[in-house]
């Protein structure tokens, strides 16, 4: 049976609605039982948020110290923006707020807002996020109605694609640097447009060096761990 103690790093596939801790606390618990022990370190490099999908590194025992080793590298994204429409949360965690004219978006401007959002950018995180404000997380102010100051960040965005053949729903691929908001590129791209812009999906495909044609489904991992199967 696999050492899990020594060491093991998994890439998952994580579900819709599924937050990153549910994850690993499925796969502790799981591991837990299995070896018959108290505790046993599982960690993530990298949280998604609950209506995205995609991959999640996971690290078993000794391979949490190799958490922050893991995080710094660039991450692709796929997903889409829904033009015309905001949310208080930029994707569909909340309802729509605002709705704005997209008559007079075409390629030329497109373009031109994709470019403005390349390379090395300052965005607000999302008001709805696990930002660190006061000692608490930016969403509690935000579900308490508190208003808040988001202060900007430095994000790099080395690759920016976009297909605009189900207007006005943009499909993109992005590649960027650790702690991009892709919720803030799809409102700061509806702004750019004179419009605006909600994300309802978002994937991650890559992280560093791996990618997410190499992941399992958490039951997947489930039943390797029970059938004692490497992985």
């Amino acid at each position: 049976m696999t050492d899990y103690q020594a060491g093991k790093t998994v890439v998952v596939d994580k579900p819709f609605g599924w937050t990153s801790f549910d994850v690993v606390n499925k796969i502790r618990w799981n591991l837990k039982q299995k070896l018959g022990v108290k505790n046993i370190k599982v960690g993530h490099a990298g949280t998604l948020d609950p209506l995205a999908t995609g991959l999640l590194i996971l690290c078993i025992g000794k391979d949490t110290k190799k958490i922050d080793q893991y995080m710094p590298g660039l991450k692709t994204y796929t997903g889409t923006i829904l033009l015309g429409k905001t949310t208080p949360s930029y994707d569909l965690e909340t309802e729509f707020d605002d709705v704005f004219e997209t008559n007079h978006i075409d390629s030329g401007l497109l373009n031109k807002s994709k470019l403005a959002l390349t390379g090395i950018i300052h965005q607000k995180p999302p008001v709805f996020s696990a930002k660190q404000i006061d000692g608490k997380r930016a969403y509690e102010f935000a579900r308490a109605g508190k208003e808040i100051e988001m202060k900007t960040v430095q994000v790099e965005i080395t690759e920016f694609t976009i297909d605009d053949s189900r207007f006005p729903e943009i499909d993109f691929e992005i590649t960027c640097s650790k702690g991009t908001y892709i919720r803030s590129i799809a409102y700061d791209f509806g702004k750019l447009l004179n419009s605006g812009g909600t994300l309802i999906a978002l994937r991650r495909i890559k992280s560093g060096d791996f990618s997410i044609e190499n992941a399992l489904s958490p039951e997947e991992i489930i039943h390797r761990i029970q059938a004692e199967t490497a992985f």
